[in-house]
């Protein structure tokens, strides 16, 4: 079965959540989403790309900040409403220099910080 972008369930304003996985780690890198171009362009060139509803425009991880997501795999869930796609992270995913987004862990009930920001080169 050939696949189309079209045949995802997106939300109202037309995107998919995306969850970036570490190809060799597994660790669960960040969420972001995707509309239907993103994803074939993700596809076509191998290069993360996202939809960012901030700025309302395509992000290609790390073209600003050198800190790329190259897909070395890409999964829909059952419902096909939520993807997965497993990279090899060059540097941090996360905007705050962190290797993860999900660095904050609620620990009886405080809010903890389980991971510090990557050195810079």
């Amino acid at each position: 079965m050939s696949f189309d972008p079209a045949n995802l369930t997106y939300n109202d304003a037309g995107l998919i959540p995306a969850i970036a996985q570490d190809a060799n780690s597994g660790e669960v890198l960040m969420m972001a989403w995707m509309n239907a171009t993103s994803v074939a362009r993700t596809l076509e060139t191998g290069n993360v790309t996202y939809w960012s509803r901030s700025r309302q425009e395509f992000w290609v991880k790390g073209a600003t900040s050198g800190h790329t997501q190259k897909l070395v795999a890409f999964r829909l869930d059952c419902d096909r409403d939520c993807l997965l796609v497993t990279v090899q992270q060059t540097g941090a995913a996360c905007h705050t220099g962190r290797r993860s987004c999900f660095y904050t862990e609620v620990q009886d009930g405080v809010e903890v910080i389980v991971q510090e920001v990557l050195p810079t080169a």
